[in-house]
């Protein structure tokens, strides 16, 4: 039994719930558990992540189970957010998340109406939740099999999100899909001003966390755990960055002394990759204030803050109103996108994006691109990068400002990284990247 501090199973749905609501509103996960009271926020996190990976299969169930959707919003995430969670106990562990336990069917529908009575909105469909999730529960193969053919209901995403990826990656698509509902793991880098990626692992081992490393510098822990929960964060010797991000700093030609531009910066862990690994005169600019504010607070806490970082809150596409006049040697362009290529780790993302966000993140990042060219001195290279996997933001844009830039060179780089399952669990997150040297 819960002791008297830990939220029950119904609090932990209702505030799920609450999470689901935002994001069929048209906010982010992040944005609404970061109102959700501290004790549930955990538990609140892993259910709604959860439901993001079984929502497309919850609505196409819904509108058969039900006539008519519960009319207020938080009762209609409830009744989604059980209808998610019913079919967790026949799932593996993997596809479900390490902090998901495999809820019996029963215990689903019993913590589903005491979660609904104990909200006033929700309280008045209880009965209505407590029949459909006891009918999906007898009935399960009979439901599952009217849904089987819809796209929707058989990938967990938008049906134009499966035609996008059908038709860019055609021998792909179907692992791309399923493997976009596997959670990514969790992977470290080491601080080379303070450790080495093999001091750090022996320093997790000591402490009873397994360890192994991936990459130049990078350890990959196959077991996530909670951040405060892993030796060395507050005192800088490590910060948590995808093996796919991690390529960004070892990419760009760097040396002692440079003037680099980090465009788009926010959060930083790209700024401080390349801070750890070189002295540079490096700009870090972003548009959003409060993203901004987060690089300066993981500089504070590797010891990279100083005269040798500057931050400005500024608009890429706008140099005019930030640019000093000197060229720089080194520009990271890593610019907006729909972030098709996280969707492991932001599981919503994929019911917030919309098909004319591709076209218009497109236009963006060429007049991004555009912009901070004539910053780049002859001679000098610029590193596009997104985190997406559809080739409108990738592949297609970078051919498109080779052709507008006749003094850009493209040089070898990977390219497009596919979030694929790969050996050992060393599957980098979905990431684009072109090096491109400008020339006379």
């Amino acid at each position: 039994m819960p002791d008297s501090h830990t939220p029950s199973l119904s609090d932990q749905m209702l505030a799920a719930a609450q999470a689901v609501r935002a994001v069929l509103a048209g906010q982010s996960l992040s944005d609404s558990l970061a109102r959700t009271p501290p004790a549930q926020r955990a538990a609140a996190q892993a259910l709604s992540f959860h439901a993001m990976r079984r929502l497309g299969l919850a609505r196409a169930l819904q509108r058969r189970l039900v006539a008519r959707a519960p009319a207020d919003p938080l009762a209609h995430a409830l009744l989604l957010l059980g209808l998610c969670l019913m079919d967790a106990s026949l799932e593996p562990a993997e596809g479900r998340g390490a902090h998901v336990p495999a809820y019996a069917p029963h215990t689903v529908v019993h913590q589903a109406v005491d979660a609904a009575a104990r909200d006033r909105r929700c309280r008045p469909v209880k009965g209505l939740i407590n029949a459909v999730l006891r009918r999906y529960a007898r009935e399960r193969a009979q439901w599952l099999a009217q849904v089987a053919d819809e796209p929707e209901a058989r990938w967990n995403h938008p049906a134009w999100w499966v035609d996008a990826l059908r038709e860019a990656w055609p021998a792909h698509w179907q692992a791309l899909l399923a493997s976009a509902d596997i959670p990514g793991p969790l992977v470290l880098r080491a601080n080379a001003r303070r450790t080495t990626p093999a001091q750090l692992c022996e320093r997790l081992a000591a402490e009873g966390i397994d360890s192994r490393l991936v990459g130049a510098d990078g350890l990959l822990l196959p077991r996530p755990r909670p951040v405060h929960e892993i030796p060395g964060y507050a005192g800088g010797l490590w910060s948590v960055q995808d093996l796919s991000a991690q390529q960004a700093a070892r990419l760009l030609p760097l040396a002692d002394g440079m003037r680099v531009l980090d465009a788009c910066a926010a959060p930083g862990g790209k700024t401080a990759h390349m801070l750890e690994r070189h002295a540079l005169r490096l700009t870090a600019i972003d548009s959003d204030a409060q993203r901004l504010a987060r690089i300066g607070q993981n500089l504070d806490r590797l010891g990279l803050s100083g005269p040798q970082a500057m931050l400005r809150h500024a608009d890429a596409a706008d140099p005019a109103a930030w640019w000093d006049g000197q060229a720089f040697d080194a520009i990271l362009a890593d610019v907006p996108c729909t972030a098709s290529g996280v969707v492991r780790r932001h599981p919503d993302i994929r019911w917030l994006r919309r098909p004319e966000d591709l076209p218009r993140t497109a236009a963006l990042q060429a007049r991004i691109a555009d912009a901070l060219w004539p910053l780049l001195r002859t001679g000098g290279h610029l590193l596009y990068a997104t985190c997406s996997i559809f080739p409108l933001e990738c592949e297609d844009q970078v051919r498109a400002f080779l052709g507008r830039h006749p003094d850009a060179r493209r040089l070898p780089a990977p390219g497009q990284i596919l979030p694929l399952p790969g050996a050992n669990g060393e599957t980098g997150d979905g990431f684009f990247y072109a090096l491109i040297a400008k020339h006379e």
